[in-house]
């Protein structure tokens, strides 16, 4: 198999953060794979209603209706270096793919084992096929690895992305069930399919970027599958590529290579003669294509092409096939139950309450967000433009604001410290779930640049009841996620935020218990329990007249890390009018003041400031408010009085006059 090219997956000039990996120093193999991407047919456009429909636009008719599918026209250009000396044997002694991923690492690196080498090369690090594998393992939970597609996708908008699509596709050479993941942004040209395909690289700049390290792509798809394709387009300055990347477990199992290797295909549009002309050379152009062709869904250079059909200019579609069985034998990934949804095979958990409450909690979102795949996609984020869309088997979906499911919320201020420096300014809402008490699940929904990172996470353990129902959300930008973005990095400010949440969870229950049914067995001293006090937007009119006392208390508690006695509680701007402003900002998300943070640093703590301007006037308001109520009630009982006395005097003066006529009946 000689001239073959393809991409070593190492990288030795990023500057961006690198996860660690296990490496061998050997000769390696310096095959890189210049790629590119032509233009096609069809552009995801219009969408009727929720469902999405492929059409094509005359521009591109006339733009794609002369490139050929068969015979590409070869561009004469080589990449620098004598290529010849590559080789190509038959290597590593592995077991057979096992379909069930956590069965899959099995790789037996024998000391007869040959290897892939490259001659007078220099040395470089090179990654073996095994940490494919491994490095896929830190995602325990599939939705966590769709979730990372999901992030590039989201992180495409700034290049003009409107979409992300996730749905059930079909391998043509066997009928297998794949999963498709395409979106219409900017797309990669060559030198950026390579960076996707590299270890450890991240050209995401943007601080608003949720991907930072260059790994997710091959975690999370290799989590999901043993194989993927990769099928890009992209324009810049007028030059339209294409190109094609496949990433496969199976073909590197199987031909028990030393290290991982991407063969790779790339093409240019040539608007003069209306073709596609191939980069790299024909030799390593059709090494590649072969190996592709072998290892991929596709059995033919044509049926490659016609992936790019309903990509449109740019944009890039992601096909991950030879899904991942469970324990049982069966899908990891679901796609019967629900024709509208993908499901996680068995993991539909049991709720241990009482029978009259099973239900309601296992139809709640904090439930089936584990095992249903649109409703965790529906609360993945905190705010999007309203110009992008996500699509699940082709039906919109909806974003879901936590928020809206709390009654009698509270708006938490929260200023972090580290080392008597203010590290940032969080504003947390908790409440109780609107199903409360029937509903038992409770826990903090902790976004990151506003994806969610930790959903519904219990930081307490209630005992008798204590914290039952009791939901939080907040956005924590100051603490710094996994790679896998399941989870936070276990810092002090992280652990200073898990305790601060903890007393943040009893001191809500230990006030609003009362308004449950629940008997208060913590008592709250007077004190304390005169600064919290419940925004009243939600309270329904019978709760406000049993509870109207409660209802008129202040809340002004400062919420400083590491001093207990003194935490700010202010109310927030209403969630109406919160997510009045978000419309009007074009983002969706969760209906916090914090909504307001779009932008980067100096701007951000600006609009923090603003933040806490607002609050601040707001209680102000509030307390000027409940002065005009008393003083109002007050005019009330005087009227009520005057009136009284009025009518005592009517009296007296009928009966004076009745007198009267009397006095004249006997004159």
């Amino acid at each position: 198999m000689g001239g073959i090219e393809i991409i070593d997956l190492s990288s030795d000039d990023e500057s961006e953060k690198v996860i660690p990996i296990a490496v061998k120093q050997e000769p390696d193999l310096v095959l890189d794979v210049k790629q590119e991407k032509s233009t096609n047919k069809g552009q995801l456009a219009n969408r009727n209603g929720s469902r999405i429909h492929s059409v094509r636009q005359d521009s591109e008719n006339n733009m794609f209706s002369n490139i050929p599918r068969n015979g590409l026209v070869a561009n004469q250009w080589l990449p620098p270096g004598d290529d010849s000396d590559i080789s190509y044997a038959s290597p590593i002694c592995a077991a057979p793919l096992t379909r069930q991923f956590w069965k899959a690492g099995t790789y037996d690196d024998g000391p007869a084992c040959k290897k892939v080498t490259v001659q007078n090369a220099k040395n470089y690090l090179h990654v073996h096929p095994m940490f494919l594998h491994s490095n896929a393992t830190s995602h325990k939970w599939a939705f966590g690895a769709i979730a990372e597609l999901l992030d590039n996708a989201v992180d495409e908008i700034q290049n003009g992305a409107t979409f992300v699509l996730v749905d059930k596709t079909s391998n043509p050479k066997d009928g297998s069930p794949a999963l498709l993941i395409q979106d219409d942004g900017g797309g990669m040209d060559p030198e950026a399919m390579r960076h996707c395909m590299s270890f450890g690289f991240s050209d995401k700049k943007s601080k608003l970027a949720i991907g930072q390290y260059g790994n997710g792509f091959k975690t999370s798809t290799m989590r999901l599958g043993a194989d993927v394709i990769v099928f890009s387009r992209h324009m810049s300055n007028g030059i339209l590529t294409q190109s094609i990347g496949l990433l496969s477990y199976t073909f590197l199992v199987q031909e028990k290579l030393d290290r991982i290797v991407v063969p790779m295909v790339n093409y240019e549009f040539n608007s003069s003669t209306g073709s596609l002309e191939i980069l790299n050379g024909k030799e390593h152009f059709v090494t590649n294509l072969s190996l592709i062709l072998r290892w991929s869904p596709y059995s033919s250079e044509e049926e490659l092409l016609g992936q790019f059909n309903d990509v449109g200019s740019h944009g890039t579609k992601v096909i991950i096939y030879n899904l991942w069985l469970n324990d049982d034998g069966n899908l990891e990934l679901d796609f019967d139950t629900d024709p509208e949804d993908i499901r996680i095979a068995g993991d539909v958990r049991k709720i241990d309450t009482i029978p009259a409450w099973r239900e309601a909690n296992e139809k709640h979102i904090a439930h089936r967000f584990r095992f249903c795949l649109r409703v965790y996609m529906s609360i993945l984020y905190l705010r999007i433009p309203e110009t992008f869309h996500m699509f699940l088997r082709g039906i919109v979906v909806q974003p879901h604001n936590i928020a809206d499911d709390l009654k009698y919320p509270e708006f938490i201020l929260y200023k972090p410290q580290v080392g008597g420096t203010v590290e940032a300014t969080v504003v947390t809402t908790v409440g109780f779930l609107k199903e409360a008490p029937r509903v038992i699940m409770h826990g903090f929904n902790v976004y990151h640049k506003s994806r969610l990172i930790l959903p519904f996470w219990q930081v307490v353990n209630y005992l008798d009841s204590r914290g039952r129902g009791v939901v939080g959300i907040l956005q924590a930008d100051f603490v710094e996620p996994t790679h896998n973005k399941q989870d936070f990095e276990k810092t002090s400010l992280f652990q200073k935020l898990e305790a601060r949440l903890k007393e943040m969870t009893w001191e809500y229950w230990d006030v609003h218990c009362r308004l449950l049914g629940y008997r208060e067995k913590y008592p709250v001293p007077k004190a304390k329990q005169a600064e919290l006090n419940r925004s009243s937007y939600s309270v329904d009119a019978k709760a406000a007249n049993e509870n109207a006392e409660l209802r008129k208390r202040t809340m002004r508690n400062t919420s400083e890390q590491g001093s207990n006695n003194k935490r700010k509680i202010y109310e927030s701007v209403d969630l109406h009018n919160s997510k009045k402003h978000a419309k009007e900002e074009n983002i969706k998300g969760v209906g916090l003041s914090q909504n307001m943070q779009v932008i980067p640093s100096p701007a951000e703590q600006m609009l923090d400031q603003e933040t806490l301007i607002l609050l601040e006037e707001n209680q102000k308001l509030r307390t000027k408010c409940l002065e005009s109520e008393k003083i109002q009630e007050e005019l009330n009982l005087k009227v009520t009085d005057l009136r009284s006395k009025i009518e005592e005097a009517r009296g007296q003066h009928n009966l004076l006059l009745a007198q009267l006529q009397l006095l004249d009946v006997k004159d």
